[in-house]
């Protein structure tokens, strides 16, 4: 008798019962991504289609993604855990003093950084973010069709993508633009009415940025982007790469 409870309480110290309540820990080798998408000013509606997007690509990936618009998470203790922060069409200032100095300090240890379209519509206040994200919004003419052009940066971003490729979305001029960024796409503005660059109009690109790691697509306003393949396939390897 003493023998089988012995046995038994063995097997309940190292195989304890998984009840509902119980929190159950992720896979080992799981990445874990955020999805930001607090917004101070004009709000997208694509942001749940965005959203939901991620998780499936989370699914398909093995990360564990979570999305969020507190930005009470951004404390040094609540963000230095994800691998990745998807900044999804945010707009305005979205960050306490306290959020930009945890920013930073996930950048500077080694962070990863996604920028989804409005992305660069945020933080006008913030030098440091411009420089990081790589632009400003300045202006976008009405939704239409456009050319985009791979340059010969080579990323994973835009392996899978043709040399030239026309699809809607709303297109944007930037001011401020950081020229140490490795621009991947660029937007044919021959191709469309109302780009305001000079002609060479950056639309996709990354770079190291003090210890972190920054891409940036201006790609995602429509609602419809969330389901092209080809738009998925492009996200999803932007958020590889720069997975710590």
């Amino acid at each position: 008798m003493k023998k089988l409870l012995l046995s038994a309480l063995i097997a309940i110290t190292l195989f304890p019962a998984c009840t509902p309540g119980n929190h159950q820990q992720s896979p080992a080798g799981n990445k874990k991504v955020l999805v930001y998408s607090a917004t101070r000013g004009y709000r997208h509606e694509s942001i749940p289609d965005g959203i939901a997007a991620i998780k499936t690509l989370g699914a398909t990936n093995h990360w564990d993604v979570v999305s969020s618009e507190d930005t009470a998470l951004f404390s040094d203790n609540k963000i230095s855990g994800y691998d990745a922060i998807v900044f999804l069409s945010t707009t305005g200032t979205v960050l306490s003093n306290e959020g930009e100095k945890a920013l930073q300090d996930y950048v500077h240890a080694g962070g990863g950084i996604v920028g989804v379209h409005a992305a660069t519509d945020c933080e006008y206040n913030w030098p440091w973010y411009n420089r990081m994200m790589g632009a400003w919004f300045e202006s976008h003419p009405e939704q239409q069709v456009a050319t985009l052009k791979k340059t010969t940066e080579v990323h994973p971003s835009t392996a899978m993508l043709p040399a030239e490729w026309s699809r809607k979305d709303e297109w944007y001029n930037f001011k401020n633009f950081n020229d140490q960024v490795k621009v991947v796409l660029l937007l044919d503005e021959t191709s469309y009415k109302g780009g305001k660059m000079n002609g060479y109009h950056p639309a996709a690109w990354y770079h190291q940025f003090e210890g972190g790691k920054i891409f940036y697509t201006t790609l995602g306003h429509t609602k419809e982007s969330y389901s092209e393949p080809l738009f998925l396939q492009h996200l999803e390897a932007g958020i590889r790469s720069v997975l710590k």
